[in-house]
């Protein structure tokens, strides 16, 4: 399982050189399930690798 969480990072990591992006349009650009993508954010988040900015409607994720 840790494998998966890692790669589907890397699929994050991958959508967010684009720039940031908020969770719906992160989701589908991933095509993750909300289990996966949480997992997958947890871990860039404890890496430091990802910031959040919350806003009125939902999270914002950007590269650190």
């Amino acid at each position: 399982m840790i494998t998966k969480i890692g790669e589907n990072a890397g699929l994050i990591w991958g959508a967010l050189q684009n720039g940031a992006q908020g969770l719906k349009a992160l989701k589908k650009a991933t095509k993750l399930k909300n289990e996966e993508l949480y997992l997958a954010l947890g871990w860039l988040a404890r890496e430091g690798k990802i910031t959040f900015t919350e806003t009125e409607a939902e999270p914002v994720i950007a590269l650190a």
